[in-house]
């Protein structure tokens, strides 16, 4: 893979620079192998729109989000005030991030503990960009491909951001389809408020499986996800019915990197 140059906050400061925004990576985007690759395709596509932009690095903390949901309210709101300790110390006006529960954190909990700052999903930004003519895309990679898009809970329902992931999957000209379930009446994938992080309650069946069955039955050749906990689960849930040959999930940031035209 080839080597990314990404900013960090404190050298630019260092050099007397204040970037315009500060791209938030995230737990999954800083520890999971497979997120990784999202927050570098995002990393990619910022530099590549000369996005003034820098990253905490090692000074970036868990926002809170899986101890809040968990009910440790003590440990997130430790967490948060640390984390607006040093945003605030940066000065830091706009945030991007590529999580929905970093997102929905920073913009609606922050807040009133301190930390108000312009926070943006990186899909929406990502339509800001194509809109501008920041991005060129190109439409000959996806054509023929059957795209669908799962709705992550804390992006659509959460914080009513439906159009602009859709719109940026469109932009790439494939053949986008709609899951049964989508927008206001998506299925969850199952691993968010914390799911992640316990063990599974009783049932029939993993919510993962039932969402991934929406996923086969539309058609798709392509699983778009937008959060990292719904490329976890889907991703799974994929293994699980043994669909590795026919469909692939890739996340937003993903698809549009891999579409650029340099």
């Amino acid at each position: 893979m080839s080597q990314i140059d990404v900013p960090v906050m404190a050298q630019k400061v260092a050099q007397g620079k204040k970037p315009e925004f500060l791209f938030w990576v995230g737990c999954a985007g800083a520890f999971d192998e497979r997120y990784k690759k999202v927050v570098r395709s995002f990393a990619k596509i910022l530099n590549h729109a000369k996005v003034d932009y820098a990253v905490l690095g090692t000074e970036e903390s868990c926002t809170g989000d899986p101890a809040k949901r968990a009910g440790n309210e003590m440990l997130f709101q430790m967490q948060a005030l640390a984390n607006i300790e040093i945003l605030n110390g940066y000065e830091v006006k706009k945030i991007i991030c590529t999580c929905p529960h970093c997102f929905n954190t920073l913009k609606n909990e922050y807040p009133e503990l301190g930390g108000d700052y312009e926070v943006f999903h990186y899909t929406a930004f990502l339509e800001k960009l194509i809109e501008e003519g920041k991005l060129k895309i190109d439409k000959s990679i996806f054509r023929d491909k059957r795209i669908t898009y799962h709705d992550p809970c804390y992006l659509g329902r959460g914080n009513d951001i439906y159009e602009a992931p859709r719109k940026v999957i469109q932009s790439l000209d494939g053949k986008f389809t709609e899951l049964k379930r989508s927008k206001s009446f998506a299925l969850c994938c199952g691993a968010g408020g914390a799911q992640m992080f316990k063990e599974s309650e009783k049932g029939t069946k993993e919510v993962f499986s039932e969402r991934t069955e929406d996923v086969i039955e539309s058609g798709a050749e392509i699983v778009a996800t937008a959060c990292p906990f719904c490329m976890t689960m889907l991703t799974d849930g994929i293994k699980f019915r043994d669909k590795q040959t026919e469909i692939r999930n890739l996340d937003i940031a993903e698809l549009v990197a891999m579409n650029l035209e340099l």
